[in-house]
């Protein structure tokens, strides 16, 4: 079992969500026996397929544009083959949790927690060694999730507590299972605008896990990523925040959805790499990203191409500003 102490970083594999989608013109798209399948690399070095014919549009006008939910679909048929290599793959590349959630699958509740049920015991018995983040926007999934967890396998983690209405109830529930708890920075009235309120939504909720005597080496503060293409700040923001947070609480772990800063601009692995950089820099001792997209082994050596590196990082700090000189190099590499 995983001993979250000898951990630095801890990586929370993304990829287990049924909110992941690919696109319906990837090279990796193929139609066979009017079918449609998504290829993708299995763990015995040969090529598997996952059936996503219902997904995939009628009007070929309509595919540059549509997205496939792939972990969905594989939740849904309860492909082993392809959630096995989704789950092992994300541990070779130094996955230490898995983050679970099936919320996309069902808007009808009893469905929704067979689901996560279901794959709760599923990616136990496939990776046994690790653990598992039951995530859910209703809390009646996570008790779902964890009435059927495997304690004397590895330990839980359960995403997430904030301050929204109804989500309180997060903390008891993953204390009375002796849960890892991911508490994220939303307020009581809608996301954070800055930094220094994501700071002081996360310190009211720091005094609530205090109230229910929950260890802080238990506690994962998200203080929330958004992407810098919505917003140029948003990475400063979010590296300000890690910083007040790791000032103001040493022993407590601080992580994000990294991956999330990208979305929406080219050369996602090269962002990511530089954000992830400055995210560890700033106080980021977890790490909630796409380890086969970001491997870690890759982020805790130094950059293959300072310069390259050095201007995906001036976008995340703000210094280029909308990401316009980045925007004209990878423009200007992509024509050369």
């Amino acid at each position: 079992m995983l001993n979250f102490e000898d951990e630095n970083p801890i990586v929370i594999g993304e990829n287990i969500n049924t909110t992941r989608r690919i696109r319906a013109d990837s090279k990796n798209i193929v139609k066979k026996d009017g079918k449609v399948f998504w290829r993708y690399p299995a763990l015995d070095g040969g090529d598997g397929f996952l059936d996503v014919t219902e997904q995939y549009p009628e009007d070929e006008k309509q595919v540059r544009s549509a997205r496939i939910g792939h972990i969905r679909q594989g939740v849904k048929d309860q492909e082993m083959d392809f959630l096995t290599w989704a789950i092992k793959a994300q541990v070779n590349a130094g996955s230490h949790i898995i983050d679970l959630c099936v919320d996309e699958l069902s808007v009808y509740p009893e469905e929704r927690h067979e689901f996560m049920r279901w794959i709760v015991k599923t990616a136990q018995k496939i990776c046994p060694e690790v653990s598992f983040a039951v995530d859910s926007s209703d809390p009646d999934t996570l008790r779902a999730g964890l009435e059927v967890y495997d304690m004397s396998l590895s330990r839980p983690a359960i995403n997430s507590v904030s301050l929204e209405a109804g989500r309180d109830v997060v903390i008891d529930i993953g204390k009375e299972a002796g849960a890892l708890i991911f508490a994220n920075g939303s307020g009581d009235s809608g996301m954070p605008q800055d930094e220094h309120e994501r700071i002081a939504n996360l310190t009211k909720l720091m005094a609530m896990m205090d109230e229910k005597g929950v260890p802080v080496r238990d506690r994962f503060l998200d203080p929330l990523v958004f992407p810098v293409g919505a917003g140029p700040h948003f990475g400063v923001h979010f590296l300000n925040a890690v910083k007040g947070l790791r000032e103001k609480y040493p022993d407590v772990r601080i992580f994000g959805g990294l991956s999330n800063v990208s979305f929406g601009l080219p050369r996602r692995k090269l962002l990511n790499d530089a954000f992830i950089r400055l995210c560890m820099d700033a106080g980021c001792d977890a790490l909630m990203i796409d380890p086969l997209m970001n491997p870690l082994e890759e982020i805790l050596k130094p950059p293959v191409d300072q310069a390259e590196y050095e201007r995906a990082a001036a976008v995340m700090t703000a210094e280029d500003e909308y990401g316009l000189k980045y925007l004209k190099y990878v423009r200007g590499q992509a024509a050369a």
